[in-house]
């Protein structure tokens, strides 16, 4: 395993402010304040690559794992978006594999992810005590900073961990904002009883029942009677997000979407994750992965 580096100066660390934990001690999950990280000639860095361990690794559903790590570092910095860069134990992979970061509990960080091929079919065989090789948290956050407005939180599939994340950001920091999740599954609603924890209303549907398209539908009504700004955060199948950018900006609701990409680095050397926007092609582990609908020239497409 690695030990302990700093990443250079031009990886230097997003900050977007502190999450406040206004609940009492029966909660389960509480955010930290931030420390002021690693600091040279008065600047804040990233730690790079590092080794740390595994709290438990579970199964939510067939094929889908929760993997905890304990982390002091990304639990008192990550924000809701952001993700971190896992390493195999095969020094034959040398990529990593890049998971959205979902709840933060005290120094233990978790991950959800889907078992797609060998690397992550390693991670899933893990087990409590081992370590893990990790880098972040990395990327862009989402805006959260509207005192007043109504988050929508609409996540497909593996999609749904920054929605988690910005559902427990909100919940844990004591803001007034109203959160309805709705996601969508194949089949199982694996994320439900975790997003309930910090949602105020949460609504699932699988293959069988429609899709999140169906759920914003039902709400529209309901939507359109609401005085406070309404922004649709979302992550997932990109068709699923471009069709969520059609139905929001034909009602005027602001989006931003959390874009799932092939990685090689996480920090923005490989160019491996572009993608086209109007402002040319950015990529999508430095400049996102959140990006606003009128960016990725969305709002047209079905």
């Amino acid at each position: 395993m690695m030990s302990t580096q700093f990443i250079p100066t031009q990886i230097k660390q997003r900050h977007t402010g502190p999450a406040k934990g206004s609940h009492d001690a029966s909660d389960i999950c509480r955010c930290h304040e931030p420390s002021e990280g690693i600091v040279v000639n008065g600047e804040s860095y990233l730690p790079a690559r590092r080794s740390v361990p595994i709290v438990s690794v579970r199964q939510l559903d067939q094929g889908v794992i929760e993997l905890v790590i304990r982390d002091r570092y990304m639990a008192e910095h990550a924000r809701p978006a952001q993700f971190a860069n896992l390493f195999t134990h095969d020094g034959l992979r040398l990529m990593p594999r890049p998971f959205g970061i979902c709840e933060i509990c005290g120094d233990e960080v978790s991950f959800i992810f889907a078992i797609v091929g060998a690397g992550t079919a390693q991670f899933a065989q893990m087990k409590a005590g081992d370590s893990i090789d990790v880098l972040g948290p990395l990327g862009t956050t989402f805006d959260l900073t509207s005192p007043d407005a109504r988050y929508i939180l609409v996540g497909g599939g593996l999609g749904v961990p920054p929605l988690i994340q910005a559902a427990q950001y909100l919940h844990d920091s004591g803001r007034e904002n109203r959160t309805t999740a709705i996601f969508g599954y194949r089949k199982h609603h694996f994320a439900d009883s975790i997003v309930g924890q910090y949602s105020d209303d949460v609504r699932s549907i699988d293959e069988e029942q429609g899709n999140v398209i169906t759920v914003l539908d039902s709400m529209d009504a309901e939507l359109r009677q609401i005085s406070d700004p309404v922004v649709i955060l979302s992550c997932g199948p990109t068709p699923m997000m471009k069709a969520v950018a059609f139905w929001a900006s034909s009602r005027g609701i602001a989006t931003q979407f959390n874009l799932e990409e092939r990685m090689g680095c996480g920090y923005g050397t490989c160019v491996v994750c572009v993608v086209d926007t109007i402002h040319g092609r950015k990529k999508v582990c430095l400049d996102g992965p959140v990006f606003t609908a009128q960016e990725l020239g969305w709002e047209s497409e079905r």
